[in-house]
């Protein structure tokens, strides 16, 4: 590096050096197949030994932005694993394809014209040069990309399963809907109004079916955003109520969408966790994403109606001094009374002289707003309905309020407020000079507001003096047996909005006749490709037009979406559904057409399945749920992707398509690499590579700048290339470095100085093998000494358990202290021993795979790909010494060695006689001297 030309060996490694060997390995895989696994069955068939591994990246998106050195830190570490495995002589999974659909691709054909698929599949070509520079050892025959349409075609099929099926709660699994409809047909289930099944159109018969699949249309509550002029997920609305992309106002409204029955799986959902290697915060965040809660449903009699609510505390029913509707719910227009009552506060009314008119102006202030910023808000606001409710057990008459802390989204739309137990409720209280009384006696102590712990019922009737699980059992036995209520479970989970009103998506397999019911097309036409369309933009509104309506890219293509079809009742005239699946559908189940990505008959052949995913019980126990062995990718998909995956892999196993009830056995969460960014005077990024620091401060073309840090990226001017990494020292240097930065699941900052740590180890290594000057190998038939032979065995044994329990760093560590010792013990000798130097190539092949095959070659061998890798001899790795730390006070003073079996009373003689200690203590007798076996030795003076 600070080497001029002349100075630089010849046969030195070197970047340049490095990138000859890298690209003639990555050839030389290609060319001989090394990544390639087979199959039991099919075009990808083969010898398969019974010990197999499935390693997986999660799905990344093909960014026209391409790779920055934070991005394949994952997909090292899965590499370095499936390499581990491989050279243990497993069968290794290990590919990667791209979830390509999506809005970027979409977004830039909006602006410049440019189809979306030239633009993704441009993108996909520039990842590919990418990764593959980095030497990643992938099956690539079995690479898919969502857009295809032998892709999506089974995307579609599984779509159609699910849309095909209903869930028997009697029998705890989803079911086909032909064996519905037989039970209705046979009388074995009846209709909701009684008549025979034989009595009723085909068009009640078919809206009956529908009510009951796992996959329907609803009236669904949704984010609309005129001035995009498309529905936006939750998670693409800003804390203020405006759209991420373009900073539109967006309205809360219901729009008719296809909902994927999610909630029925509910408690398996939860249930199965347990049967999950899974970190636990990821379990917690499913957990309290679906929300399950114990409570009561309760029903408060009000003119107009009854209005029911679901609470976790029905023990406090005596406190409940108002009720509270979402703006959205369906009981606002009937219950709300024509005028304000005479004696009406005029805190409640929102200053407006009728109730219809405060309720209209709420719910139009609620709909510019976030579901995260209702439910976050600490102002209370809302309207009165003008309308009371009965408490059901004391007969007291409560305002109903609409207020949008309130989500039609969650239980029933509906709370009964209790403020004494609620800090929320407490707030609204206040505003609004609502009663406030207690139903559980506060600890001793407490002068806060809303209780919400533990104690005796007061101010409760019946239930006074009743601790709280005891108050809600009698109270919920009690609103049983008068008809006001029943106990039951509650989740926060909704079902799943699954229509976008976008062109690049998959299309639905649906169509929809002359009277709107819609039809499943036959799995023959399958796949329904995307037609071609001159714009791909939806029509867009007036920003501010909350009632507009969707009208997407799809619907200009009149020839595409009206269409003939027979679908076994004669040729008659349908339209195709112009909306498309959102970007998760085809990340729901990659794993499945990895295993058989060339089946043109089967989305899986139910043999591969097995054989790559099915459950291994014999291995991991009865309980084993199957799936993939090893799954890495980031905790921003702890939720939807990975909760997605799990419904629709259930519904696959309940119909017998599947051998495993989950998609991923293991899951791991590597950390991010970050790195540093600087602002200048006027809040501006600058670019950090042409930053210099001088005295601790920082400076930008001789201006001041200031130091943040957090993720890299374009937009902070901080991004690092893998390519120029590989270009300046080669793909085995940075991978190293990258493992090497920290475990793998801690977050790191990119240091592009400390990189060339990695790459002189590498050169040092290189050194004890080849000859600098000549290329020659320096390596000899030598015998290792019995102080190499215990070096090289703990390297071993310790590298192996690193590599398995994913500590790439430690192993990186270990054999840099190995080849540390061979340095200093034959740097300066004729050669180092081949017993030596080979277990070393091989232990570093899944870190530097590149180099470790150069040398692996140089020393007369095949391939190392498929191993083997060493096994650690036991006899090499018992201490006949061990060396104590000797702290004094607290402070590591000097080192003693001791006989391995030495007793505490030797090994603290030893330390008391070491002279640096008896120096410290002045020939006094320590106060204490605490010896932790095998650890240290503490002295307290």
């Amino acid at each position: 590096m600070s080497e001029s030309a002349e100075a630089v060996p010849a046969h030195r490694y070197t970047a340049a050096l490095a990138g000859e060997i890298e690209r003639k390995w990555q050839q030389y895989w290609q060319e001989h197949g090394s990544y390639e696994a087979p199959n039991p069955v099919g075009p990808l068939a083969g010898d398969v030994p019974d010990d197999k591994m499935f390693v997986q990246d999660m799905f990344p998106y093909p960014s026209g932005a391409g790779l920055h050195v934070g991005h394949p830190l994952g997909f090292i570490g899965t590499d370095v694993f499936a390499r581990y495995h491989r050279m243990q002589g497993r069968n290794v999974l290990h590919t990667m394809g791209f979830d390509a659909f999506g809005l970027p691709a979409e977004q830039y054909a909006i602006r410049t014209g440019q189809h979306p698929r030239k633009t993704t599949e441009d993108n996909i070509n520039t990842y590919l040069r990418q990764i593959r520079r980095l030497g990643l050892g992938h099956d690539e025959r079995r690479r898919i990309a969502t857009i295809d349409p032998g892709y999506y075609k089974w995307t579609q099929w599984i779509f159609l399963q699910i849309y095909n099926s209903w869930y028997d709660e009697k029998a705890g699994k989803a079911r086909p809907i032909a064996e519905l409809i037989t039970e209705f047909a046979q009388d074995k289930r009846r209709t909701p109004d009684g008549r025979n099944w034989c009595e009723l159109t085909v068009a009640e018969q078919q809206t009956i079916i529908n009510s009951y699949r796992l996959v329907y249309l609803s009236d669904a509550p949704v984010n609309w955003v005129p001035g995009l002029g498309t529905v936006i997920s939750n998670e693409e609305v800003t804390a203020d109520g405006r759209s991420e992309r373009g900073n539109f106002p967006v309205f809360r409204r219901n729009l008719r969408q296809w909902m994927m029955r999610i909630t029925a799986y509910a408690d398996r959902l939860i249930d199965d966790l347990d049967r999950l290697d899974w970190p636990d915060k990821i379990k917690s965040m499913q957990r309290n994403w679906i929300g399950r809660s114990h409570g009561a449903q309760v029903k408060f009699a009000v003119d107009g109606g009854e209005i029911e609510v679901f609470t976790t505390r029905p023990d406090t029913l005596f406190g409940a001094t108002y009720m509270v509707l979402a703006p959205e719910h369906p009981l606002v227009d009937t219950i709300a009374s024509a005028a304000w009552p005479s004696d009406v506060d005029s805190r409640w009314t929102g200053g407006a002289a009728t109730p219809a008119e405060a309720i209209a102006a709420y719910r139009r202030a609620a709909s510019m707003k976030s579901e995260l910023d209702r439910q976050e808000n600490k102002d209370k606001t809302g309207v009165f309905t003008g309308a009371y409710a009965t408490n059901p057990v004391n007969g007291a008459k409560i305002p109903v309020f609409i207020a949008d802390y309130v989500l039609m989204g969650y239980g029933t739309g509906a709370i009964m407020a209790v403020p004494g137990q609620d800090p929320r409720d407490w707030d609204f209280a206040e505003e609004f000079g609502l009663p406030i009384i207690r139903t559980v006696q506060p600890s001793e102590g407490f002068d806060g507001d809303a209780y919400t712990g533990e104690g005796p019922a007061i101010n409760s009737g019946f239930l006074d003096g009743m601790g709280v699980d005891e108050a809600k059992k009698t109270i919920i036995a009690w609103l049983e047996e008068h008809g006001h209520g029943r106990g039951t479970i509650q989740y926060k989970l909704r079902d799943w909005l699954f229509s976008r009103q976008r062109y690049w998506g998959e299309p639905f397999p649906i169509v929809y006749d002359e009277d709107g019911l819609p039809h499943a097309v036959p799995e023959s036409m399958l796949p329904i490709e995307l037609p071609e369309v001159d714009d791909y933009s939806p029509t867009t509104f007036d920003p501010e037009d909350a009632d507009t309506e969707p009208s997407p890219p799809l619907s200009r293509a009149t020839e595409w979406v009206n269409v003939e079809l027979d679908l076994g009742d004669g040729k008659k005239t349908y339209r195709r559904d112009t909306n498309t699946m959102p970007n998760w559908a085809g990340s729901c189940w990659y794993q499945l057409r990895y295993v058989d990505p060339t089946n043109d008959e089967r989305f899986v052949d139910p043999r591969n399945e097995q054989y790559w995913l099915g459950p291994r019980t014999e291995k991991f126990g009865a309980n084993d749920p199957g799936g993939v062995d090893l799954y890495i990718g980031g905790v921003e998909h702890a939720v939807l992707h990975l909760l997605y995956s799990r419904f629709w892999q259930k519904v696959l196993f309940d119909l017998g398509h599947v051998s495993s009830p989950e998609p991923y056995r293991k899951l791991f969460n590597q950390g991010y690499i970050q790195a540093y960014a600087y602002l200048d005077s006027r809040g501006q990024y600058v670019p950090a590579a042409e930053v210099v620091e001088k005295d601790g401060k920082f400076f930008y073309q001789d201006q001041e700048v200031t130091q943040t840090y957090g993720k890299m990226g374009k937009t902070e001017q901080n991004v690092v290339t893998p390519d120029e990494m590989c270009e300046t020292y080669g793909a085995d240097t940075f991978r190293l470095y990258e493992m090497s930065m920290g475990p793998m699941e801690v977050s790191r900052p990119w240091a592009t100085k400390d990189v060339v740590g990695a790459h002189r180890f590498l050169q040092r290594l290189w050194r004890n093998v080849v000859d600098e000057v000549s290329g020659e190998l320096r390596v000899t038939e030598d015998e290792p000494t019995e102080a190499d032979l215990r070096a090289l065995n703990k390297a071993i044994a310790g590298v192996r358990e690193d590599y398995q329990e994913m500590r790439f760093n430690t192993a990186g560590a270990k054999l840099i202290e190995l080849n540390n010792h061979i340095t200093k013990t034959y740097s300066s000798a004729a050669g180092t021993p081949r017993a030596l130097v080979e277990p070393l190539v091989l232990m570093l092949a899944p870190l530097a795979p590149h180099v470790a095959e150069e040398l692996w070659a140089r020393l007369g061998k095949d391939s190392l790909i498929h191993g083997p890798f060493p096994v650690a001899d036991e006899k090499y790795l018992v201490q006949d010494t061990i060396e104590y730390p000797v702290q004094v006070n607290g402070k590591v003073r000097s080192r003693v060695t001791v006989a391995a079996d030495a007793s505490q009373d030797d090994v603290k003689a030893a330390a008391l006689a070491d002279e640096k200690i008896v120096a410290l203590t002045e020939g006094n007798e320590p106060r204490k001297v605490i010896v932790v076996p095998g650890r240290l030795v503490n002295v307290v003076l």
